[in-house]
């Protein structure tokens, strides 16, 4: 039995991992307005600074300040851009559905 599970799984995950890559790339590009490549730019600069700063004379809780503004204008990046995200566990369960129901 576990001999016809496990290739059988490894099939299913293989198609939809397939049919993702797909969809994803047939997504059409989204034009930015002009208010939203002032604020990517303005980002873009605001990183660029980040990385160019002497890190080693920052205290501890500099640091934490510095990453969290840093994920804070990641999100607001990915938000810009208007993709849908699925993570690893949504797609797992939707994997686990579509097998009960089929």
């Amino acid at each position: 039995m576990k001999k016809i599970i496990y290739p059988l799984l490894l099939l299913v995950t293989l198609t939809f991992n397939l049919n993702f890559a797909v969809a994803a790339s047939d997504k059409p590009k989204t034009e930015l307005t002009a208010e939203q490549r002032v604020e990517l730019n303005r980002i873009i600069s605001r990183v660029d600074e980040i990385k160019a700063m002497d890190k080693s004379k920052l205290t501890r809780e500099e640091k934490k300040e510095l990453r969290k503004e840093l994920r804070e204008m990641k999100k607001k990046a990915n938000s810009m851009s208007g993709g849908v995200y699925l993570s690893v566990g949504a797609i797992i369960i939707i994997i686990l559905l579509l097998i009960l129901i089929l």
